[in-house]
């Protein structure tokens, strides 16, 4: 039985304007996906996808509303939160998003990292990933600037002085962040354009590159006690079906931790009062109490070292197993240096001062 002519017809004029070859379409929905990834905890890379959605979308409603000028910030921001509809549950949306999307990201790179999945040919899968890390703890650390609280204008303080420790470019770099020689009216501008504009190209970007060379290398071979090597399972509908919950459920905890701990305003920014006692947000624990023991240089420089390492680690532990073949020494040191960054951020969020 032919279709109606209108049908036809409308058929006709789509595949004209759309020369799609639907039987690429059909290979990709039927792509085979390793049975592992039926484990949603083994697959978090769809995850950190859907936050930084969820991050886009309220941010750009906020932007219908927030003043990116010292004397207008705080102000702005306190009526999205006091008095625009719904203002509050947007803004405690992307705040929770924004903090979920690091838990999520670290999660991701520590189970590549646990499970070598940084080795031959994905190390650039690898440092993709890393540099997906360092861009969303960079959202968050301006994104927080942007509110100008005193934790606002003092983390801008305090980062624009780590920054200016790095030898040689640091003077420079200090001096672009701040707009000036200190931190001032042009300051939180630029960590506006930052968080609107540059990290969200530079997220895109990752993003694209990540996905791509995940599709040319293919997920990394892996399987559970039980399982039958080389087991399958759809990309559609499996695949796509199990992603969709994951997308829902977190909008439902998104939701849940937006109403009952909705985002506060904290004091307003004072330059001319250096607060008592103030820490970062969560994720910069670990760094805060590592500057607090070793001192500033010795504490920039070390940490630096450390992200650069953690980058290039794939090609580092390819010159471990050139010595000792199938060595797991990766394992190890990676258990070290996850017990010191959660031994260093518990240390920060006891310590009194």
């Amino acid at each position: 039985m032919n279709p109606p002519k209108s049908l036809a017809t409308m058929k006709q004029w789509f595949d004209e304007r759309f020369p799609l070859d639907w039987d690429i379409v059909r290979d990709f929905g039927s792509e085979p996906v390793p049975y592992h990834l039926r484990r949603w905890w083994w697959c978090l890379g769809g995850t950190p996808a859907y936050l930084f959605l969820v991050m886009a979308v309220t941010g750009v409603l906020m932007t219908f509303y927030y003043v990116p000028e010292p004397q207008h910030a705080y102000d702005s921001v306190q009526k999205i939160t006091e008095q625009v509809p719904f203002g509050w549950y947007f803004r405690s949306l992307h705040r929770w998003a924004a903090n979920l999307m690091i838990i999520a990201v670290a999660l991701h790179v520590m189970r590549g990292f646990f499970t070598g999945a940084f080795r031959t040919p994905r190390e650039f899968t690898w440092m993709t990933g890393c540099g997906l890390l360092f861009v969303v703890l960079s959202f968050g650390f301006t994104g927080y600037s942007l509110v100008y609280e005193q934790l606002s204008y003092w983390g801008q303080t305090v980062a624009a002085n780590l920054t200016e420790t790095v030898p040689i470019i640091g003077p420079h770099m200090a001096r672009l962040m701040r707009g000036g020689e200190t931190v001032g009216d042009n300051t939180l501008t630029r960590l506006y354009v930052m968080h609107i504009a540059l990290l969200p190209c530079a997220i895109t970007g990752l993003l694209f590159l990540h996905f791509m060379l995940i599709r040319l290398h293919g997920v990394t071979p892996d399987r559970f006690e039980g399982e039958p090597e080389g087991k399958t399972y759809p990309f559609f509908p499996d695949h796509f079906l199990t992603e969709l919950i994951i997308g829902v459920g977190v909008i439902f905890v998104l939701t849940c931790l937006a109403c009952i701990f909705p985002a506060q305003m904290g004091p307003r920014a004072n330059p001319l009062v250096t607060p008592e006692h103030i820490k970062p947000e969560w994720y910069f624990f670990f760094t805060f109490r590592w500057l607090k023991l070793t001192g500033l240089t010795f504490a920039v420089l070390s940490l630096g070292f450390g992200g650069f390492l953690l980058v290039v680690w794939p090609f580092v532990d390819a010159a471990i197993r050139k010595v000792r073949p199938n060595s797991e020494a990766s394992v190890y040191i990676g258990i070290l240096g996850f017990l010191a960054l959660l031994g260093l951020t518990l240390w920060e969020v006891l310590a009194m001062h």
